[in-house]
């Protein structure tokens, strides 16, 4: 895609510091989608966040989408872009130093690293970091106020043991063991994973809150400690539905397809050119809804005048709705509807891209890309402040670019006696 055609964003996002963080510094040893997203967060809340790579960089650098010009491996003398859109989404708002942790000299720069920093997060499998010498408790001796953050899919056994701490997982295994897919898609079916990496995102948003309530307690305190942010566990937190349905009554939540089990309407519907979602169990809302639709009589309608009676004639409720979107659009079902009825159209990516909301609230910024690469939007920090406006603050970095700016700011030789960058 050119940049002429190109989708364009709200505006660029900013190339300095800010935020409500501006006083931490986070060594993030992440890689992967978990870890990386919850730097990322702290990041663009504007903590330093320090990503230490190993000299081949992280393992989604070369993950495409990639941006014109692209090319990688780069020399040392290139300046060009060294990676595509999984890395650049959630590498964002870091710099980048290459410490090669497996030498002794790696190591010993990254323990002088931690004696600054107020925290070091990471994502290996259980015992990596210990088999290095470079685990939680050898750290908090160097530096007691150290705050030592871990995502793992099982957790780690010292907040307590699982029979799986040493499996690998990725996303979808934390869905499925988690409960998500379980009641995710078709009724009837065994239940489909999310759309998005919930069993990644929702850890790693989780990972940041820890930190930022550890090092909050590490400043009155004076100590640190291990946090330990598990996929597994995560996921299970977010189907608190599944939990509550089954230790109240014992009942088994399956795939609940589009609707709701306990409200309806709340549901999906067909419009001639898409689909929209329409959410209208109370008692007013459905009133308006039917006079939306033109059939005010159904307020009075045994079938379906209080929710109860709705749930009960489900399959009623959804024909006559049904009825009314089908023959219309997107656009006249939400122009219907909208201010009175909660309602939203089924958006995909170009519909996120055109919708005026994204536009009003800068949710979708355009970010500067390495060498002659141009801009590229990104998914903008959600979270919005009136006295320290936060925000992406950096453009992605190229693989080991800030090594000799970052080591020269802490006063620290390199591996090599000198402080060199790769590129």
């Amino acid at each position: 895609m050119s940049a002429a055609t190109r989708p364009r964003g709200s505006g660029p996002a900013g190339t300095e510091r800010r935020g409500p963080l501006l006083d931490l510094r986070i060594l993030d040893l992440t890689q992967a989608l978990a870890g990386p997203f919850g730097t990322a967060l702290l990041g663009d809340l504007g903590a330093d966040v320090i990503k230490i790579e190993p000299p081949r960089g992280d393992m989604t650098r070369m993950m495409p989408p990639w941006p014109e010009n692209y090319s990688y491996p780069l020399s040392d003398t290139e300046k060009g872009c060294d990676y595509g859109g999984y890395f650049a989404s959630i590498n964002r708002s870091k710099r980048s130093v290459v410490l090669d942790l497996k030498t002794a000299a790696g190591r010993d720069v990254f323990l002088q690293m931690v004696d600054r920093a107020d925290a070091v997060v990471e994502n290996t499998r259980v015992g990596v970091m210990d088999k290095l010498g470079l685990g939680y408790e050898v750290l908090a001796q160097r530096n007691p106020r150290i705050v030592y953050a871990v995502i793992r899919g099982f957790g780690d056994p010292r907040t307590g043991a699982s029979p799986y701490a040493d499996w690998p997982a990725f996303d979808i295994v934390a869905q499925c063991m988690g409960g998500v897919v379980g009641v995710t898609g078709p009724k009837g079916t065994h239940g489909y994973p999310n759309g998005t990496s919930v069993g990644d995102l929702f850890p790693g948003s989780l990972l940041a809150l820890g930190v930022v309530a550890a090092v909050h307690a590490a400043r009155l305190t004076g100590r640190g400690q291990f946090v330990d942010v598990p996929m597994y566990d995560s996921v299970l937190s977010m189907c608190e539905t599944v939990v509550y349905n089954y230790a109240y009554n014992g009942t088994v939540l399956g795939p609940r397809g589009s609707g709701h089990p306990a409200l309806c309407p709340f549901d999906v519907y067909e419009t001639s050119d898409g689909a929209v979602a329409i959410a209208a169990p109370t008692d007013n809302h459905w009133a308006a809804l039917c006079q939306a639709m033109g059939k005010p009589e159904l307020v009075r309608d045994e079938r379906c005048s209080h929710n109860h009676a709705r749930v009960a004639n489900r399959d009623f409720v959804t024909e006559v709705v049904t009825s009314w979107t089908r023959v219309r659009t997107k656009r006249e079902v939400v122009a219907a509807l909208g201010g009175t009825v909660p309602v939203g159209p089924v958006n995909k990516a170009d519909d996120l891209f055109a919708d005026p909301h994204t536009a009003a609230r800068a949710l979708l910024p355009e970010v500067e890309l390495a060498g002659d690469n141009g801009r590229v939007v990104l998914a903008e920090l959600p979270i919005k402040f009136t006295g320290t406006p936060a925000g992406i603050n950096r453009r992605p970095p190229r693989l080991g670019e800030h090594t000799a700016e970052i080591l020269a700011e802490l006063g620290i030789v390199g591996p090599s006696g000198k402080n060199e960058e790769k590129h």
